[in-house]
């Protein structure tokens, strides 16, 4: 088949295109010919590397992929060759107190494709049955890839770990990335009567607005703090989405109301932000960890883009061979929504 796979870590230049070997089905497992992956920021770090994550090279990395049912494994039922599926990236145990519990994003054996085990930049991918999952009718090839890893982390960060109520306000970093533009769908889904966006530039500001954005702040233009607070004559709103880290984590303890609730998936802008813990007292914050999400919970967001509640946004669509300028895509902060490749 052919795939996307790296031989070493590195940028752009360790991309390879070309032949790797057929994947087959263990027990278990299902056997999907890809028809198109997208790209997310993991597979930059994947790229780059990870550290304390160990690679085996050659590496296929890739986390979402749509595509049709090749072949099955032995023990595998209900799931007919030729049907359309979606893939659930994360991949658990199935067996530790976590899994048993139903909390499977915090098995002792967590891994995510294309980062712990061969991805979706290839023609076919071998996955557990529990990951595949009927593709949506109602989306393209393309949306069908561009949801399941973003959509599903941005719906337990809102729903499952800050529990969003109807009413509550929120502030989301840095629209345009996969989280953050699903994220905001999802709050508003969830009856959120305020949500302010920040993001850089004015085509990114108009396409927030369109996606349901109440307020958009540029944040090299204005102290996003202090205008949040503004705008909530000085409350602050309830919850904080913060997939950026960085400059920006100062940003969500000041922005954030007494009781609020910050949750972070994700450090883009750096791991090691300044801090400042009196914050974090004073106002009685809740600071939430979140890491892609379940079963139960990518079910509750199919059901959600089924009855198209929630839609993918498709920033741009390249063929798998030319894998690098996806990735420059995606890196240079230009797009708004997922990067897919076309297989």
């Amino acid at each position: 088949m052919k795939a996307i796979f790296l031989e070493k870590h590195g940028g752009n230049e360790v991309l390879s295109y070309g032949d790797r070997p057929d994947p087959s089905p263990k027990p278990g497992e299902v056997l999907v010919r890809l028809e198109a992956a997208a790209l997310n920021r993991l597979d930059v770090f994947v790229r780059n590397g990870i550290p304390g994550v160990p690679v085996r090279f050659p590496h296929v990395p890739g986390a979402d992929g749509a595509g049709v049912v090749e072949a099955v494994g032995e023990g595998v039922k209900g799931l007919a060759p030729g049907s359309r599926v979606v893939l659930q990236p994360g991949i658990s145990c199935g067996r530790c107190e976590f899994c048993q519990s139903g909390d499977s994003s915090l098995c002792v054996d967590f891994g995510i494709l294309g980062e712990h085990r061969s991805g979706t930049l290839a023609e076919k991918v071998a996955v557990p049955v529990e990951n595949v999952f009927p593709a949506p009718a109602n989306l393209s090839v393309e949306e069908a890839a561009a949801f399941p890893l973003a959509a599903l982390t941005a719906w337990r960060m809102l729903i499952t770990r800050a529990r969003l109520r109807a009413g509550e306000t929120v502030l989301i970093h840095g629209i345009g990335g996969g989280v953050s533009t699903f994220a905001l769908q999802i709050a508003k889904l969830a009856g959120a009567p305020l949500v302010i966006v920040t993001t850089a530039g004015a085509e990114k500001a108009k396409k927030a607005k369109e996606l349901g954005a109440d307020v958009v702040l540029d944040y090299k233009e204005v102290d996003v703090g202090k205008k949040v607070r503004e705008i909530t004559a000085r409350r602050g709103v309830d919850v904080v989405v913060d997939s950026v880290g960085g400059g920006a984590w100062r940003t969500s303890l000041t922005a954030a109301a007494k009781k609020g609730r910050i949750v972070t998936c994700g450090a883009t802008a750096g791991p090691n932000p300044e801090e400042e813990i009196r914050i974090i007292f004073w106002k009685q914050l809740d600071i939430l960890g979140s890491t892609m999400g379940t079963n139960g919970e990518f079910r509750a967001l199919l059901a959600a883009v089924g009855a198209g509640k929630i839609r993918p946004v498709v920033d741009a669509v390249f063929p798998l061979a030319e894998a690098r300028k996806a990735y420059e895509r995606l890196e240079g902060g230009a797009g708004m929504g997922k990067v897919v490749l076309k297989i």
